[in-house]
């Protein structure tokens, strides 16, 4: 998944002058995407009218399921694709029936029907005007250019109406043209929205669901919060006490041996003082990084792009970093997003045989999103030990999601979604 763009008409951060157009193409390309999903809508409603209408005959009952999972499908790619653009649909749990007599009573296939009657109608007909104006825009803009060219009666206007026969009456269609992208510019994010209004509200998990869903949702992240804690504090413990315990011991044993070799040999105390020093300071060495582990002092001192930057130098596999994510976050945010990043650069030179890798960050509407990318061999498994599951354990601690997308062959693509103010 792509960086969430801004929606229309939300700031991005662009320019003043150029945020109008940017909403403006995101709008069209949103509305022409809506239109896609209305144009399968019309024969998904058609199986339905049928299958209601021959019903009573018993064909009805034959075609139920296959109209059901046809409209269940259809939802489904709604979702997703409202997804894509904005804030996350999330779907009814458990998923709308495919049996006829169940769907009859179940409130999340009656409100996709709902959804279904809207969207061929009103969301065809969004989409629709949205993939014309454009043609319209261009075509009468320029039409100065080549009046001259076309037939002494064709119609000068892209709506079917006049004709030109002087330069003022060119000019005028040209003004059609110039509305046309005033509708564009200044409309089509209205009309997104009005297009996707009908999805985000009958194709989401309804009230009856929400309150049930989110207790079910903390339950399992304040159970995954534990496991993550209870997971870094035997992190911490073997690190003390397999690494810095038994360097402290070493010298502990080696100032004692140089406290005894003075009385006999003071020549040799000097030696091994050099070797308790040397302990000492691999102690420190190690003391530092568990440390790091806990909150490295990196994002303190040069912030979350800095810290990722340091990463990316470090990292075997030649990686770009691409964020965009002004001001500061919680600390805990950072370093959930910083401990991300080191743990899948860390897996990508391991186990991918990638050549490159990119790391991309955002921040966008209260979130902040990680994205990691890379051109390995894929196939990349929470199971097999890749540090993949205390990585989602991180993220649920925080109320965020992970996705991974990681195809047998490539690429592999992890993405994080964390709350900022978590």
């Amino acid at each position: 998944m792509t960086p969430e763009r801004a929606g229309p008409g939300q700031d991005d951060g662009s320019p003043a002058a150029a945020r109008p157009l940017r909403a403006a193409t995101a709008a069209l390309s949103q509305l022409v995407g809506g239109l896609g999903t209305a144009l399968t809508a019309l024969p998904v409603l058609l199986l339905l009218a049928v299958t209601a209408l021959t019903a009573p005959a018993g064909i009805g009952l034959l075609l139920g399921p296959l109209a059901l999972r046809a409209l269940h499908a259809l939802a489904r790619r709604e979702r997703a694709r409202l997804t894509r653009v904005g804030p996350e649909v999330v779907p009814p749990h458990p998923p709308p029936p495919t049996r006829t007599r169940p769907a009859l009573a179940d409130p999340a296939t009656r409100r996709e029907v709902r959804w279904l009657l809207r969207h061929s109608t009103a969301g065809l007909l969004l989409g629709t005007t949205a993939l014309l104006l454009p043609v319209i825009a261009v075509r009468d803009t320029t039409f100065p250019l080549y009046w001259r060219l076309l037939p002494e009666n064709a119609t000068a206007t892209s709506i079917g109406l006049g004709q030109a026969h002087s330069w003022p009456q060119a000019l005028a269609v040209s003004l059609l043209g110039i509305g046309a992208i005033a509708v564009i510019v200044g409309l089509t994010p209205g009309m997104a929205r009005l297009q996707a209004r009908p999805g985000r509200t009958l194709l989401a998990a309804g009230p009856e669901e929400d309150l049930s869903r989110r207790v079910a949702e903390l339950t399992a992240t304040r159970a995954a919060a534990l496991d993550a804690h209870a997971t870094e504090l035997r992190r911490i413990e073997r690190a003390l006490h397999d690494g810095t315990q038994n360097r402290l011991v070493s010298v502990t044993v080696l100032l004692g041996a140089a406290r005894r070799q003075v009385a006999r040999d003071p020549s040799r105390a000097d030696e091994i003082l050099e070797r308790a020093q040397s302990a000492a300071e691999q102690a420190l060495a190690e003391l530092r990084t568990v440390a790091r582990g806990i909150l490295p002092a990196v994002l303190d001192d040069r912030g979350l792009e800095g810290a990722l930057t340091g990463l990316a130098a470090g990292s075997p596999v030649p990686c770009r970093i691409d964020v965009d994510a002004p001001g500061r976050r919680a600390a805990s945010v950072e370093a959930t997003a910083y401990f991300v990043v080191a743990e899948a650069l860390t897996n990508i030179a391991r186990h991918s045989g990638a050549d490159r890798a990119t790391v991309t960050v955002r921040n966008r509407g209260g979130r902040l999103r990680v994205r990691i990318d890379d051109d390995g061999r894929g196939g990349a498994d929470e199971g097999s030990g890749s540090g993949l599951t205390g990585i989602r354990r991180r993220v649920a601690a925080h109320d965020g999601t992970l996705r991974l997308t990681s195809p047998v062959g490539g690429p592999t693509t992890l993405e994080v979604d964390l709350p900022c103010g978590a």
